[in-house]
């Protein structure tokens, strides 16, 4: 497969042909773990207003930013980070941003048992539109995130709720606004904006602009995803390999600005609940992940436990000064 597929959600979001979506989503994870969806249904508004508060917030003093900077956060995890402060694979990624997650109130049980990666979200004072931009977002987002998931379950042979029954009906939903700098041609041996990874969970949603960059290393090697503004890139977390027993693929990919300008970029994680023991979809066939083609040469279908604890090992290596709060 030599490009991202693009699939039209539109019929799935009305509840409609799951069965002709699902086996689309299906053939496409099979093969590169990576889809593009259209007929969404948000709102341009929603990530418009997203970007121009994210801008305001970048364009701040790294002083001012600090405000609301990660150790503030405790075990949340919520905040902002400096640029170079976040290590993909132990080295550090070209990039700043903020941490967000679902908003909870300080008396939530979670939050007073001290859960990792649990707790109210840290907003800005400037811009003053932040808040309502980012609790916009993480709506619409989620609930689409859901629907993706319900017509993945048909094209898995499963009845459409089966990953919200079994997995999300209380997710972990974390958000990032990620501003990468332009990367010079001359640093391109050592420098990406996003160092070569695999996300953790279920589903990463992420909205498409004009510029180029994201790259996933398919079957016959990195493919460029080509950028189509007003879509979102869908790609798979561990935990779908894992369940799937490496039916579809969770794909490691990379991002290397080269645009001339900054780049933004929001991705939305939708997660299975902190302490969902994580199955193995029911009617597949054995199977297991190749470990040695995997970017991190560990085979996910080996792992056994709750997605907490899946989560909380590959978050410390991303903030080892962070991780050691929870320890």
């Amino acid at each position: 497969m030599a490009t991202i597929p693009v699939i039209d959600v539109a019929p799935a979001r009305r509840g409609e042909r799951l069965d002709t979506v699902g086996r689309a989503i299906d053939a496409a994870c099979r093969e590169v773990g990576f889809v593009t969806i259209v007929g969404h249904g948000i709102a341009p508004a929603v990530v418009g207003d997203l970007t121009a508060a994210a801008q305001a917030f970048f364009a701040l003093p790294d002083a001012t930013k600090a405000t609301i900077a990660m150790p503030g956060g405790g075990r949340a995890w919520r905040g902002w980070f400096p640029l170079g402060a976040e290590l993909t694979a132990g080295r550090p990624d070209g990039k700043e941003g903020i941490y967000f997650g679902t908003d909870l109130p300080a008396d939530d049980p979670r939050v007073r048992a001290g859960t990792p990666l649990h707790g109210p979200n840290r907003y800005p004072a400037e811009p003053p539109g932040m808040r309502r931009a980012v609790e916009a977002y993480l709506a619409a987002v989620t609930a689409l995130g859901q629907d993706v998931l319900r017509a993945m379950a048909v094209g898995l042979g499963l009845d459409a709720d089966w990953f919200v029954r079994e997995l999300t009906a209380d997710p972990l939903v974390l958000f990032r606004i990620f501003r990468y700098p332009p990367v010079s041609p001359g640093a391109l041996d050592e420098t990406w904006s996003v160092g070569e990874h695999t996300d953790y969970g279920l589903i990463t949603l992420l909205p498409q602009d004009d510029a180029d960059g994201l790259e996933v290393h398919g079957p016959a090697g990195w493919i460029a995803v080509p950028s189509r503004p007003g879509a979102f890139v869908v790609n798979l977390g561990d935990m779908l390999e894992r369940m799937t027993r490496g039916r579809w693929v969770s794909t490691s990919h990379r991002v290397r600005n080269l645009s001339g300008r900054d780049r933004l970029a929001f991705p939305l994680f939708l997660d299975p609940g902190w302490d969902v023991e994580v199955p193995i979809v029911p009617g597949l066939g054995a199977g297991a992940t190749d470990a040695a083609a995997r970017w991190d040469g560990q085979a996910v279908t080996a792992w056994d436990g709750t997605y907490g604890s899946y989560v909380l090992d590959k978050v410390s290596k991303v903030f080892p000064e962070l991780a050691a709060e929870v320890q």
